[in-house]
């Protein structure tokens, strides 16, 4: 599904993923392709206020993956305290030091003045400030009534939401993507990693019923809307030129994501076992 004629919304979920891409060429060509597309992403105060939110707290828990060497598994034998491997360590040691105080202190810069040494910050700064019919920040005065439509939603429990959610958040990317399809003509791609929208199945991603069902009604049964978990494949979607070093790496940080997520729920369901015993042996 090439050469769509579409405009993409791409949710703050994967804004932050660009802090755990490992290669910078790699991360630098997804800004480039979003620095010179404004004019085709749907954006608004919305998700730059879920940007701003989460930022910090993304390099945080990147950087906190970071670990320092356990030194005493390396500790020799009395007898070789002064060989040449061992004065090699020594020096690698003191260099490692030496390289972390550096790391420190540019992390300390980024969080602190994001929009001179944060490359992420400087690029969506920039998409988040752009003039464009499809930008819904504090100066569109349509911003009233798409808030108004999704509290109504909210209300009325419609999807996109997450399950005990108490923001409205998604419910103004929805109603802003309908009006955006609306206004433009035009072709719609969501891409997210989260399951707001809908559904994923053998890595494939299904649009909500209901969502799907709103769409054809008030836009059209002829308009497509897709939903992806990949900019790149968003991106190819739309005819720009995205090379496999960004697919690959994309696949590769989703594959870590979904890693990372089974860890977390098998390390609670650990918790929860321990705790179910202990609460055994105090009755």
């Amino acid at each position: 599904m090439n050469n769509l004629d579409a405009l993409i919304f791409i949710d703050t979920n994967i804004l932050l993923d660009f802090y755990r891409i490992r290669s910078s060429d790699v991360k630098l060509s997804y800004l480039d392709l979003i620095d010179k597309n404004h004019q085709r992403i749907i954006v608004g105060s919305q998700v730059e206020m879920e940007y701003k939110k989460n930022r910090q707290r993304v390099i945080l828990d990147s950087i906190g993956q970071i670990k320092t060497p356990n030194w005493n598994s390396l500790s020799p034998p009395a007898l070789l305290q002064n060989s040449q491997p061992i004065k090699i360590i020594r020096d690698c040691k003191k260099e490692i030091k030496k390289q972390q105080i550096k790391l420190r202190d540019r992390i300390i810069n980024i969080l602190q003045e994001p929009g001179s040494n944060d490359i992420v910050y400087q690029t969506l700064q920039r998409l988040f400030k752009t003039t464009s019919k499809w930008n819904l920040n504090r100066n569109n005065k349509i911003r009233f009534s798409i808030r108004n439509l999704a509290k109504k939603r909210f209300i009325l429990g419609y999807p996109p939401r997450k399950k005990d959610d108490n923001s409205i958040g998604d419910a103004i990317n929805w109603e802003w993507i309908i009006n955006c399809a609306e206004k433009s003509k035009k072709h719609i791609i969501i891409v997210t990693r989260d399951s707001d929208f809908g559904a994923t199945y053998n890595n494939q991603l299904f649009l909500n019923d209901y969502l799907l069902q709103e769409f054809k009604e008030r836009i059209s049964n002829r308009r497509k809307i897709v939903l992806t978990d990949k900019l790149s494949q968003a991106f190819k979607m739309i005819d720009l030129a995205v090379t496999k070093e960004m697919e690959d790496a994309e696949n590769e940080l989703i594959l870590n994501n979904l890693k990372k997520k089974r860890n977390n729920e098998q390390e609670f369901e650990k918790f929860l076992e321990e705790f179910k015993h202990i609460r055994n042996e105090d009755k």
